[in-house]
């Protein structure tokens, strides 16, 4: 899922109507999914693989439902990930009278080639399973949110190498609490990067637009991988940051005067480039496609 829009209804009860509404309305077949957004009680993320098929959704949800849907522009799905090893030890002890609590987790952060995802791994041996798991379950969680722009962590294997228990204040929460803490330091510990989506376009255009057409995927931070000559075409292909590529329809048909056509596969995903040249800041945040 390659892109999202951001979408916002007047109350929870037209969140809810809403939620509904894209279920019900997603022909068969149609790939989205939603993200809810912890600091909007009022909206969602609408995920889905095209600009065209969101833009569908959310052209029918208003036509066809009576409470009113702001849907602010699509958006290329980011994510971050992780580019060296990293061990954090977290110890979670708290005591207020009676029961106390307690957890102590080291776990060592590793990055992964590109599109493996997460991989969880345990080692303490001392641990039992269900605080392991707890381990585990409160990092895939946790990954979701973010760690310096709010965008997905990918790509990157935690191992659990050791852990820590006490007989009474120990329990599933506590390790979740120590395990989201542990995981929330990396963005303290730097090399956490943003990666967008690549796309594989090609381009088949009369020989006269040629040049526009390699000009415009050279405006859009386009590499041109090929060109050849195709009966009365030529084809043109490139690779292509998603977040570069929304409009390319309307303005290819406005450079080829509509004698062009194009289609698109995602590629994968690739270190974002700092539009503001800012080469000191190390998380690059993209200026196109971030999310406010």
């Amino acid at each position: 899922m390659l892109i999202e829009v951001a979408i916002s209804t007047k109350s929870q009860s037209d969140k809810v109507k809403a939620l509904e509404a894209f279920a019900e309305l997603a022909p068969l077949g149609q790939k989205f999914s939603v993200k809810m957004l912890e600091e909007s009680i009022n909206g969602f993320l609408l995920i889905g693989e095209t600009e065209a098929e969101l833009q569908s959704l959310v052209d029918r949800a208003r036509r066809e439902f009576d409470f009113p849907i702001e849907a602010g522009s699509p958006q290329a799905a980011f994510r971050e990930t992780i580019t060296r090893a990293v061990t954090v030890r977290h110890t979670h002890k708290r005591q207020t009278g009676g029961t106390g609590e307690f957890a102590e987790v080291t776990i060592l952060f590793e990055p992964l080639t590109r599109g493996t995802g997460f991989v969880f791994a345990s080692e303490a041996e001392m641990l039992s399973i269900e605080f392991a798991q707890s381990v585990a379950e409160a990092i895939s969680l946790q990954k979701e949110k973010g760690l310096i722009a709010g965008f997905p962590v990918t790509d990157f294997k935690a191992t659990l190498v050791e852990g820590k228990y006490h007989e009474v204040d120990s329990s599933l929460r506590t390790f979740d609490i120590a395990a989201r803490l542990a995981f929330a330091e990396l963005r303290n510990r730097g090399g956490v990067k943003i990666l967008e989506p690549i796309m594989k376009v090609e381009t088949a255009a009369p020989d006269e637009f040629l040049g526009g057409v390699i000009g415009d995927f050279n405006a859009r931070r386009g590499t041109v991988e090929a060109t050849e000559s195709s009966d009365n075409a030529e084809i043109v292909v490139a690779m292509v940051p998603l977040a570069n590529l929304f409009g390319y329809g309307k303005t290819l048909e406005a450079l080829s005067q509509g004698r062009a056509s194009f289609s698109m596969i995602f590629s994968h995903y690739e270190f974002a480039n700092n539009p503001r040249g800012d080469d000191d800041d190390p998380r690059f945040p993209p200026a196109i496609g971030m999310r406010a």
